[in-house]
């Protein structure tokens, strides 16, 4: 899978470990780590990554600042992109069957390395289930274009 990673200062380690474990898994990974270890902004990773994800040159975004609300919020700007914080395995995996989430977002400072290792995992393997999720997701993409979603019933 084509991954793209990003992170502010805070989460610049952890990126820089799930890169390598990424590469050794078979992933093709890039790091678009705005600040590279250094104070950064995260609008500025979630600007890089985002973009990664909406142009197709990316699969799945991965963004880590200090809660991941912040590249939460920055990255899902950027047209095309659907972000959700995660902070378990069971928000990744109802994230990315359900809302189809191309970016996924993490706390550095409340989660360690190996649940946001866990918690990737599950997000790399976790398919779109479709069906009514389908539907919902056309509504989003009409909020999106400026436009109102209709009501409609399950």
């Amino acid at each position: 899978m084509k991954i793209a990673l990003g992170a502010d200062h805070r989460g610049h380690n952890t990126i820089r470990l799930l890169a390598e474990k990424l590469q050794r898994e078979g992933h093709d990974v890039r790091t678009l780590d705005g600040g590279a270890g250094q104070p950064c902004d995260y609008p500025d990773s979630a600007f890089l990554v985002g973009n990664a994800v909406a142009s197709g040159q990316a699969e799945l975004g991965i963004l880590i600042c200090g809660t991941g609300i912040g590249m939460s919020i920055a990255a899902n700007k950027v047209k095309g992109v659907r972000a959700a914080v995660v902070h378990d395995e069971l928000t990744a995996q109802l994230a990315r069957s359900h809302n189809d989430a191309n970016v996924v977002c993490m706390s550095a400072d409340l989660l360690g390395q190996r649940i946001i290792e866990k918690i990737v995992d599950v997000a790399t393997r976790t398919a779109f289930e479709g069906g009514r999720h389908a539907r919902r997701l056309a509504k989003i993409a009409l909020i999106e274009s400026g436009k109102t979603p209709t009501n409609s019933s399950e």
